[in-house]
């Protein structure tokens, strides 16, 4: 492997590992407490790849037309505003990665506790957590040889389970559920709910992570040609698991056993399988979120590089190793990932972190239509088909999930444009000094 460059399997890997986290195994138990629907549910997750695609696709251009490390923080300030972009690059630091890195840790010490009771006490599950994400930053600060190997061999055993799982879990079910999964007369009034919006926001942020080969651009072979092969083909193929994995949820576990609970794979694994097979399927989907949080720890620290790099004040956070690895960025995203760990709730987390950053991917998404007339002469090696289609369709659906969590749930959505004005405020303080 090229010590200098990540190989475009390395970041496909990286890309289905963000996405294949905590959401998909926790975030259907949230749904079910409004929407008992199979046709309802099984339409929020098509929706909710639809979304993501859409925004990759978006994303790819950019991407390809601003080919620097750093993702949102590199398009939105070559787009609007370096505040703009510091904006978002805050954002990312301290919700987009830290955030998520922290729930999957949870939910791996949570798993883990289901299936060691001994484990199952708040200050050991916090260790656990704890422990998984220092483990991996050390892993991901040594070389980059050995942060891309182990996130390629993750994301395949995650692929691999995931498929077993589902193919098992259907041949072996006992009694299949009798949920329906055509359209119902009813459903046309759950879809315009406002309860059908903010699990859209769930669904949303088990999408979350479709973006994050942007953060590597500069990292990735020949990244104009690879950057828009990586984001859609990873993006689509998470889709596929996402339905599939819902559906075989679906078909093997009670409504009434899944309804506000979090072990959503554990439950159905144990309604199949019985006890002794449900732990050994816990402990591999414990193990499958060992990769997300790998990949956010790989991923999330090239923001804090970048901004490093850009602001003198906080020129510490662009140290690297001979390697070029950015050590000083991942110890610092992990740090504060230990810090929700420690102190915060796991939905509190999820809620406010899935609108702060559909709220940061809906800013960017509508940079495309700015660059455009900004800068048209600049060059674009990928350009979006059948524009402006793609990055509208982004635009009303996340709009639309936004306007319906500012409605119904105002606290998260003022707190996070509290994070948005506190980025604003650091920025103005960086500059001056």
């Amino acid at each position: 492997m090229n010590n200098t460059k990540f190989k475009h399997t390395t970041v496909t890997a990286v890309v289905i590992a963000n996405m294949i986290g905590t959401g998909v195994f926790t975030s259907l138990g949230f749904q079910l407490l409004d929407i008992q629907s199979g046709f309802a549910i099984l339409l929020l997750w098509v929706m909710g790849g639809i979304v993501a695609l859409c925004g990759s696709i978006t994303y790819a251009e950019l991407g390809a037309a601003l080919p620097r490390s750093g993702g949102e923080y590199n398009f939105l300030s070559e787009i609007y505003h370096p505040c703009a972009g510091f904006i978002s690059g805050w954002v990312s630091a301290t919700i987009g990665f830290a955030a998520p890195i922290a729930l999957t840790a949870i939910t791996f010490s949570a798993y883990l506790a289901s299936l060691f009771p001994e484990f199952d006490l708040p200050w050991i599950r916090q260790g656990i957590a704890s422990a998984l994400v220092l483990s991996l930053a050390i892993t991901h600060s040594s070389n980059r040889k050995n942060s891309g190997n182990l996130q390629v061999v993750f994301t395949i055993l995650k692929i691999v389970i995931i498929v077993l799982f589902s193919i098992s879990a259907l041949f072996f079910a006992k009694n299949l559920q009798p949920i329906s999964f055509t359209p119902a007369v009813n459903d046309i009034d759950l879809i315009l709910d406002g309860s059908f919006a903010i699990s859209l926001i769930y669904v949303s942020y088990a999408y979350t992570g479709w973006n994050a080969a942007t953060y590597l651009s500069s990292e990735i072979e020949n990244p104009q040609k690879n950057l828009p092969k990586i984001l859609i083909t990873g993006t689509a193929i998470v889709m596929l698991l996402y339905v599939m994995l819902n559906y075989v949820f679906l078909k093997v576990a009670t409504i009434d056993s899944m309804q506000g609970k979090l072990e959503i794979g554990y439950i159905a694994a144990q309604s199949v399988f019985g006890d002794l097979g449900a732990k050994f399927t816990g402990l591999a989907l414990a193990l499958l979120l060992i990769s997300t949080v790998s990949a956010m720890t790989l991923a999330g620290p090239r923001v804090l590089q970048v901004i490093g790099e850009d602001f003198p004040v906080l020129n510490f956070l662009s140290k690297s190793n001979k390697d070029k690895i950015p050590t000083t960025a991942i110890y610092t995203q992990s740090a504060i990932a230990i810090i929700f760990i420690l102190s915060s709730s796991f939905e509190s987390i999820l809620i406010f972190a899935g609108f702060t950053l559909a709220l940061n991917s809906f800013a960017t998404v509508m940079g495309v239509f700015f660059l455009r007339i900004k800068k048209p002469d600049i060059e674009r090696p990928y350009r979006i088909q059948a524009f402006p289609l793609p990055p509208l369709i982004y635009l009303s659906l996340t709009g639309w999930t936004l306007y319906f969590v500012i409605v119904n749930r105002p606290i998260e959505g003022l707190f996070s444009l509290a994070i948005i004005a506190s980025g604003g405020l650091i920025y103005f303080i960086s500059t001056k000094k």
